[in-house]
């Protein structure tokens, strides 16, 4: 967020892109200019506009994702085990399965809540 020359219409473009590509896992940063390269030496953007749009689009992100696991909620997924009791959806959510499996095991879930970053499931 905060790229030189970046205009509220064109922040807004990146904003919207969220729901309309339906992302839910964003990697958000503000520009920070690196010597030597072309973008170091464009017109930069005010610091503070810089870091309050990473924060909204951090923010927009944030909604996003809760709003995809709340859908997730009440489905039936695999879940390849990461750790004892972390793994991922096949979307890459990321889930508490209660009681845990070995890491590299995939299991067949009920997703049954979320706490708005990852979902907890119970095996099937």
């Amino acid at each position: 967020a905060g790229f030189p020359t970046e205009t509220e219409d064109m922040f807004a473009n990146s904003m919207s892109i969220v729901e309309d590509c339906g992302l839910s896992f964003l990697h958000v940063f503000p520009f920070s200019p690196r010597p030597g390269t072309p973008a170091a030496r464009m017109p930069q953007l005010d610091r503070a506009a810089v870091k309050e749009r990473a924060a909204r689009l951090r923010m927009n992100g944030s909604e996003a994702l809760r709003a995809h696991l709340a859908r997730e909620v009440g489905q039936s997924r695999p879940i390849l085990m990461e750790t004892g009791d972390i793994g991922r959806t096949p979307q890459f959510a990321s889930v508490y399965l209660q009681g845990g499996r070995p890491a590299g095991e995939i299991v067949v879930a009920r997703l049954t809540a979320h706490d708005g970053e990852r979902l907890t499931a119970t095996a099937i």
